[in-house]
């Protein structure tokens, strides 16, 4: 199985009060800010791994010296500035085998853009699953995975919280969150994933490989990243490429006219001394009744 797992850097998101709109209010400044991977891209690559890894063989090698513990391959791709190596780096380093960096200026990317990015990618790599976190964290926009499903004709399962297959199945099980509960479809692959926080519980993953009575440990993220691993990912294959390589011509379809900062918080309360004059100050005065 190969997974094609995007990961996009963003200004850290527990900085967030200290994002800036520049002086022209044409764009969102995040000077000063450390970068690092998306969150939700992580809640997916964490998923990508154990749907491509066997726990019962962690730390064995054959013959040729390659890991048996990994029974198929995670390819990551991001799209941003050079510097975007980094976010890849990191990936590598919790277990992906490889990495490919598009090289593009953050200003001319849109969810559009990406998607056709990714489509280029997914259609040169040919993976079995394209895993993305549902949304980034700076973005929000929340449709980059439906638009990729579009271009690529291929099914498109949002919000998964748990996946079950079969060794040489062509078939998961995945059950996704709705505003009402939860549904539970078969998809054929090739298809489109996107994952929330839930497809990291202990036993949202089953692999058939994997003994089915593990379970992983609780997490609010990704796995941490070895000693090793870090030093191991250095010396993973990790191509550079463009969008005219991959035969791409960014078609934007959205524009940001102006950005502005919340209005800053007065700071004021009333007290009040019955029900009856907050529900008189709620009608006259704040206008919400």
């Amino acid at each position: 199985m190969k997974i094609l797992v995007p990961v996009k850097r963003v200004a850290d998101p527990d900085n967030a009060n200290k994002v800036k709109v520049s002086d022209d209010g044409t764009k969102v400044t995040s000077d000063g800010l450390e970068w690092k991977m998306n969150p939700f891209d992580e809640w997916s690559l964490e998923a990508a791994l154990r749907l491509t890894e066997d726990v019962s063989k962690k730390g064995m090698k054959g013959d040729d010296g390659k890991p048996l513990d990994r029974i198929g391959e995670v390819v990551l791709v991001s799209i941003g500035p050079k510097d975007a190596v980094q976010t890849i780096r990191q990936g590598l380093a919790m277990g992906a085998e490889r990495g490919i960096l598009v090289e593009a200026e953050d200003s001319s990317l849109d969810s559009h853009v990406v998607a056709q990015v990714l489509a280029a990618v997914a259609q040169k790599e040919n993976p079995d699953i394209v895993f993305l976190g549902k949304q980034s964290a700076d973005g929000d926009s929340n449709v980059a995975g439906t638009k990729l499903a579009e271009m690529l004709g291929w099914p498109l399962v949002n919000y998964a919280t748990s996946i079950r297959t079969e060794p040489g199945s062509d078939t998961l099980t995945v059950t996704r969150a709705l505003d009402g509960g939860v549904q539970t479809i078969e998809v054929k692959m090739p298809c489109v994933l996107t994952s929330t926080d839930r497809i990291l519980h202990p036993e949202s993953v089953k692999n058939g490989v994997t003994p089915e009575d593990h379970k992983y440990p609780e997490s609010e993220g990704g796995r941490y990243a070895s000693l090793k691993g870090i030093m191991a990912a250095k010396k993973k294959p990790l191509e550079e490429t463009t969008l005219e390589a991959l035969g791409v011509t960014p078609k934007r379809t959205e524009e940001y006219v102006k950005f502005a900062l919340p209005p800053a918080r007065e700071g004021k309360a009333t007290v009040v001394e019955s029900v009856d004059e907050l529900v008189e100050k709620l009608h006259s005065e704040a206008k919400v009744l």
